[in-house]
């Protein structure tokens, strides 16, 4: 399966993107903090869809699918204590969040259930 076609990879190519733009307002001091934690929670989401999707086994791939939801669930909790840093408002992350997260979980039921 390649991972490029899928569109919860693409979503979540998008919200890194989003996580980057947003944490680049964020005060200096937290370079390595919360803005480093955020942007690694980010990036993990579709780099576990990759990695799961060049694994030879379905077993695998889950396993990384499950690791990219860990990581989503990471980056809410992580916005969820931006917001209350005052960093940020409202986001629309967080409606990425949710549309990604729906995405994997539907990819790893697929995945289930072709074994």
């Amino acid at each position: 399966m390649d991972h490029k076609k899928l569109d919860a990879w693409k979503m979540s190519i998008d919200l890194v993107a989003e996580v980057y733009k947003v944490t680049k307002t964020f005060p200096k001091n937290e370079e390595y903090g919360i803005t480093s934690q955020m942007r690694r929670s980010a990036v993990s989401v579709p780099s576990n869809i990759s990695e799961g999707a060049g694994r030879d086994s379905k077993k695998e791939y889950i396993r990384f699918l499950n690791i990219s939801i860990g990581s989503l669930s990471e980056l809410e909790t992580q916005m969820i204590i931006a917001q209350r840093l005052k960093y940020i408002n409202n986001s629309i992350i967080f409606d990425e969040i949710v549309k990604v997260r729906k995405l994997l979980i539907g990819l790893k039921k697929y995945l289930v259930n072709k074994i």
